[in-house]
C-alpha cells in the first residue's frame, strides 16, 4: 500500500470514527444520535414522561378510564348453560360482589392497567389470610373469600425478578422462581414495605401476560420529546423576547478612567462593576440600566410558529396509540367527526378489553379459584359493550324509524312495533298487553287468569 493510499484509509476511519453513518458508503443515518432520541426506552424514561408529559398522561389515562368506564360483574353459568344475570344474582355472587367493593378490587385492578401501559409490565401482589411470609408458596388458603386480605399494585420499577427458575424439566422453566419488591422504589412514595414474593402470589399484568411486554409509551417517545423541543423552544423564545438580552457596545471615545470614577471603583473592576448591573436588570422586567458611554441593545428572536411542527409530532404519538386526535386533545370541531372519532375509540378499546383485560382478570379470578378463596366453577366477566349505542341514540332511532312508517303513501308498516322497542332494548309485548285497551280485553284476562283480577292470587 503505497502512501497516499494509507493517509486516505486513516482519514476515512478517523472520519466514520467521528461521524459514524455519514460517509463512506454508509446507507443509513444513526437517528437517535442524530436528533437525540434514547436508544433504549427504560422505565425510568417512560414514567417520567407519564408523571410529566401532558399528552403522554392523557393517552394513558384516557385509555384506561374508556376500558374501565365501569366495573365488570364476576358471574358463573348455570347448569342449563344460562349465565348468572338471567336468574337473578345467587348467593355466591352476592358476596363476591361486596368482598370485592370492600377491597376496591376492580379499581386496584383498573390500576394495575394503568402501570401495565407506562411499563414493559406490572404486577397485582395479593396478600392471603394463611399465615405464611411473602416468600412461601401458596397452598390452600382457609376463610374463603374472607381469605384475600389485599391486592397491592405494583410498577415496573418495584417489583422485580429475583430469581429465575434454570430448571429445564420444571413445569416453570424460563418463568420467574421469586421476586422481589420495593414499595418506595418508584415515585415519592414512601411505604418501606420491602420484601421478597413468591409467583403464587404475584399476577403478572401484560399484553401477554409475561414479562417480555414493552411499554405503550415506547413507540411515540421519539414525538413526545419533538414536542417538548418545540414548547419548551417556544417558551424560552417567548420569554427572552419579553426579557431580552442585552449587547453592550462601548463608544470609541469613551474613557475607561471616567467610567471607573462614575461607577466609583477600580479601573480593573470595571468590567465586574458593568456585570452586576446588567445582572440586576435581566433580573425583573422594571429595572432600569444607567451606563456611561456604553450603548445597550436588546437582542431579539424571531420565532417560528410552531403550530404545525407540533401538530406533525402530536399526529404522531396519537397514531402510535390508534387514539383520535380529537379525543386525545379534547378538541371537537364537527358533531359527526366527533361522534366517528368516539365509535371509533370505543372500538380500539374494546379490542384491548377483550384480548389483554379480561384475559388478565381471569388470570386472578384462576388463582383465586386454585387457593380456595372462590368456589371452582364456571366463571364469566360480565361488563357493558363499549360499543353499543347510549339511551339518547337508541331513542332517536326509534323515532326514526316511526317516522318512515308515518311516511308511507300506502300506510304500509315498515317497522313493527316488535322492532322498534328491540331498538330501545325492551321485549315484545305480550298479547295481553298489545290488546289491553280493546273492548272485552277485561273479561278475556279474567278468563285466562288474570293476576291483577284473581282473589287466591292477592290472597
Amino acid at each position: 500500500m503505497s502512501a497516499r493510499h494509507l493517509l486516505v484509509n486513516v482519514a476515512q476511519r478517523s472520519l466514520q470514527a467521528m461521524f459514524p453513518g455519514y460517509f463512506f458508503g454508509a446507507q443509513k443515518h444513526n437517528h437517535a444520535a442524530d436528533f437525540g432520541y434514547p436508544n433504549q426506552i427504560s422505565f425510568e424514561l417512560a414514567f417520567d414522561a407519564y408523571c410529566r408529559n401532558p399528552l403522554a398522561r392523557a393517552a394513558v389515562d384516557k385509555t384506561v378510564g374508556k376500558t374501565w368506564e365501569d366495573n365488570p360483574f364476576l358471574q358463573e353459568f348455570q347448569r342449563d348453560g344460562t349465565e348468572g344475570g338471567d336468574q337473578g344474582e345467587t348467593k355466591v355472587e352476592t358476596d363476591i360482589r361486596q368482598r370485592f367493593a370492600d377491597l376496591r378490587i376492580w379499581q386496584h385492578l383498573a390500576e394495575c392497567d394503568r402501570r401495565g401501559l407506562v411499563g414493559a409490565y406490572s404486577g397485582l401482589i395479593m396478600r392471603f389470610a394463611d399465615n405464611q411470609p411473602f416468600k412461601a408458596p401458596v397452598t390452600r388458603v382457609p376463610g374463603g373469600l374472607l381469605g384475600l386480605v389485599e391486592v397491592i399494585p405494583a410498577w415496573e420499577g418495584q417489583l422485580t425478578v429475583n430469581e429465575w427458575d434454570t430448571d429445564e424439566t420444571s413445569d416453570t422453566y424460563g418463568q420467574p422462581k421469586m421476586f422481589s419488591f420495593a414499595e418506595s422504589a418508584v415515585g415519592q412514595q414512601k411505604q418501606p414495605r420491602t420484601f421478597e414474593i413468591h409467583p403464587d402470589r404475584v399476577i403478572v399484568w401484560s399484553r401477554d401476560g409475561t414479562l417480555n411486554g414493552r411499554s405503550a409509551l415506547e413507540p411515540g417517545y421519539n414525538a413526545l420529546l419533538d414536542m417538548e423541543k418545540i414548547r419548551g423552544g417556544g417558551g424560552e423564545g417567548f420569554w427572552k423576547n419579553a426579557k431580552s438580552g442585552l449587547s453592550l457596545e462601548i463608544d470609541k471615545d469613551a474613557k475607561i478612567e471616567s467610567m471607573a470614577a462614575a461607577m466609583g471603583v477600580g479601573v480593573a473592576d470595571v468590567v465586574d462593576k458593568i456585570d452586576e448591573q446588567v445582572e440586576g436588570f435581566n433580573k425583573g422586567f422594571d429595572k432600569s440600566l444607567l451606563l456611561q458611554g456604553i450603548k445597550a441593545t436588546p437582542m431579539q428572536v424571531t420565532l417560528p410558529s410552531p403550530e404545525h411542527f407540533f401538530a406533525v409530532a402530536a399526529q404522531s404519538f396519537a397514531a402510535s396509540w390508534s387514539i383520535p386526535m380529537k379525543v386525545l386533545i379534547g378538541s371537537q370541531t364537527g358533531e359527526r367527526a366527533s361522534t366517528e372519532d368516539s365509535e371509533e375509540w370505543a372500538k380500539v378499546n374494546m379490542g384491548r378489553r377483550t384480548n389483554i383485560v379480561v384475559p388478565a382478570i381471569m388470570t386472578f379470578v384462576n388463582r383465586l379459584e386454585k387457593f380456595g378463596i372462590l368456589p371452582a366453577k364456571d366463571w364469566f366477566l360480565s361488563w357493558t359493550d363499549l360499543t353499543e349505542s347510549s339511551m339518547g341514540e337508541k331513542i332517536d332511532r326509534a323515532v326514526k324509524m316511526a317516522d318512515v312508517n308515518s311516511k308511507q303513501p300506502t300506510g304500509e308498516i315498515v317497522f313493527t312495533g316488535d322492532d322498534i322497542r328491540a331498538v330501545v332494548g325492551m321485549e315484545p309485548l305480550s298479547d295481553a298487553e298489545r290488546f289491553r285497551d280493546e273492548p272485552g280485553a277485561d273479561d278475556e284476562r279474567d278468563a285466562l287468569g288474570d293476576p291483577e283480577n284473581d282473589p287466591a292470587a292477592e290472597a
